[in-house]
């Protein structure tokens, strides 16, 4: 079986991964608690994928701010598209390249996990553009920013 590759991601009403800064604290936000209801959609997907790719702000705003002293992917493969590449880390791998040849490659080869992709619009639109998205899971945080970066930015070409 091929593997699928998985935007899984949440977005405002309006459309917006994250403010005009680049921050996406809103998402943490306890009035939009479910209550009682158990979210489990993240624990399915954490499941089925083995690989997480991701842009270099993405990555910066998870070591540096979400989560500095347990980085919540060191159980998958990571690559992190930058054009300033690091020397890798673990399984931790920085790409200077194009996310779709990357994610094309990676598709072709065998492997039990999926493919998670993770944000942000740069790494999100030329996969969209080359149909490489599989499965669209796409979360809904009831505000509205007004402004900021959204999921599917102008470069997405319909």
């Amino acid at each position: 079986m091929a593997r699928k590759v998985i935007l899984f991601i949440t977005q405002t009403l309006d459309g917006y991964i994250a403010n005009s800064d680049g921050k996406i604290d809103f998402l943490w936000n306890d009035k939009f608690s479910t209550g009682s209801v158990v979210d489990r959609e993240y624990e399915k997907l954490s499941k089925r994928v083995n690989t997480v790719i991701m842009g270099r702000h993405t990555y910066n705003q998870i070591v540096n701010g979400m989560s500095p002293n347990d980085y919540p992917y060191a159980g998958y493969e990571n690559y992190v598209m930058t054009t300033h590449p690091l020397p890798d880390e673990d399984n931790i791998h920085f790409v200077n390249g194009e996310v779709a040849k990357l994610v094309s490659d990676l598709k072709a080869k065998s492997s039990k996990g999926d493919i998670w992709i993770i944000g942000g619009s740069n790494v999100i639109a030329p996969l969209v553009n080359a149909d490489l998205i599989d499965i669209y899971h796409i979360g809904i945080v009831p505000i509205i920013l007004g402004k900021g970066i959204p999921l599917f930015s102008d470069r997405v070409v319909p």
